[in-house]
């Protein structure tokens, strides 16, 4: 993570980050900082003051995890991120590409927003593994488990700032 680059950054470059406006707003405000510690608690405690709807906000700036045409069109802003973060989706079988819509569609019907997982790294078929199992929390943990998988994404893409 560079801190001149972090500090640089303006509301609309955090909101890249993590899309909730309260969290952007929040620590745009926490500027300057003095190390990358300070980035991480900051972020952190912006995290923890969010409500349902801020973090349902987050996860609506992210894609369908495998959905290609909508990572190009509606996410050009963060469109990059999005590609490398989910590139264990290249190459994926196409009953798995499937799976992933299907299991998406299970989801959002199940929980009213789409399915978050911090996908770098994971293949394809880890994260209908993933989507599968958590399928049977119950919205409130559920909620929890989205919001940490956002927080994960978050300090990802703060290091790539």
């Amino acid at each position: 993570m560079n801190l001149n680059n972090i500090n640089a950054l303006d509301e609309a470059g955090f909101l890249r980050c993590c899309g909730a406006h309260h969290w952007a707003t929040w620590i745009n405000a926490q500027r300057p900082f003095a190390s990358v510690d300070c980035v991480l608690r900051a972020a952190a405690e912006g995290e923890a003051s969010l409500t349902r709807s801020d973090w349902l906000e987050a996860f609506a700036a992210h894609p369908r995890i495998g959905d290609t045409d909508n990572l190009r069109r509606k996410f050009a802003t963060t469109a990059e991120w999005n590609h490398s973060e989910q590139a264990g989706v290249a190459g994926a079988a196409d009953d798995v590409i499937q799976d992933l819509a299907d299991g998406n569609r299970d989801y959002e019907d199940r929980f009213g927003y789409l399915f978050i997982v911090c996908a770098t790294g994971k293949s394809a078929a880890e994260m209908r593994s993933i989507l599968r199992a958590r399928l049977s929390n119950d919205p409130e943990t559920e909620l929890r488990i989205a919001a940490a998988e956002q927080a994960k994404i978050t300090r990802l893409r703060l290091e790539k700032a």
